[in-house]
């Protein structure tokens, strides 16, 4: 409930009230803009190499393929870096710690492109997996790095705390560390979908398919209608997925450090 001074104004910060403003104002606006986009480039007077691309059927497919990759990437991170980084805040992992978050970091740093052709060129695969795996890879640092932050910001006098009522280390780790890190880890996994959805759009180098297909054919073939429509459906689903994230941010967060 939001505070009220004793002159009757809400105490309530400005950057909160801009948070929420946001949180619905956002969705609103991109999908107005999706829309009209949408509706701009299948309507306008197409000729029949715009036609094959700009069609119903096959934005709805390259729009699907590239959320199922989006969606694929973020299970894989979620997986690996939050139990990852739960053994790297354990006293016995702690040493190997700073080797670990080096080979993630490595991994951003490097150009996402780079990492799917060389993925490519090493295990000789192609389509949605040879994509989704260095993506994913690509990814995983701020999940990680907000993970071992997360449990490691831990308040130890809560910790102690739990262990003093008789709580075992996996007790102590799921009932206070890890609902206290939400907050940190929901943020890394909100940047790790926006790095995702960006990074998609490179997949069709591999035949991963999304809306990367429909950028590159607009660029190849000069046709603008096709690159703007797919560029925007790249950006909306973006945007789209940032604001999920914060949704996600809102529910999941502790009730008590909003």
């Amino acid at each position: 409930m939001t505070a009220v001074d004793t002159q009757g104004f809400s105490t309530e910060s400005g950057s909160k009230r801009a948070d929420r403003v946001r949180l619905f104002a956002q969705p609103a606006v991109v999908v107005v803009i999706l829309a009209a986009v949408l509706l701009w480039a299948l309507t306008r007077d197409n000729d029949k190499i715009e036609a094959k691309s700009l069609n119903f059927a096959t934005l709805l497919t390259s729009t699907w393929q590239h959320l199922l990759l989006t969606v694929a990437v973020a299970a894989i991170v979620v997986a690996v870096a939050v139990p990852l980084g739960v053994v790297l805040t354990r006293t016995w992992a702690r040493p190997v710690a700073p080797v670990f978050v080096a080979i993630a970091n490595i991994g951003q740093a490097a150009p996402a492109l780079g990492m799917i052709v060389l993925f490519f060129l090493w295990t000789e695969w192609e389509g949605f997996w040879c994509a989704a795996l260095p993506i994913a890879f690509y990814s995983l640092l701020p999940v990680l790095r907000n993970t071992i932050v997360g449990i490691d910001s831990v308040d130890p006098a809560l910790t102690d705390a739990g262990r003093g009522i008789g709580m075992s280390s996996s007790g102590v780790l799921f009932r206070i560390e890890l609902p206290l890190a939400v907050p940190l880890i929901l943020a890394g996994l909100r940047t790790s979908l926006v790095l995702a959805v960006g990074t998609a759009t490179l997949a069709f180098f591999v035949n991963g398919g999304g809306l990367g297909e429909l950028i590159d054919t607009g660029y190849k073939l000069n046709r603008v209608p096709v690159l703007i429509t797919g560029a925007v459906l790249a950006v909306g689903l973006a945007l789209l997925i940032d604001w999920l994230g914060a949704v996600l941010e809102e529910v999941f967060g502790p009730r008590g450090l909003t």
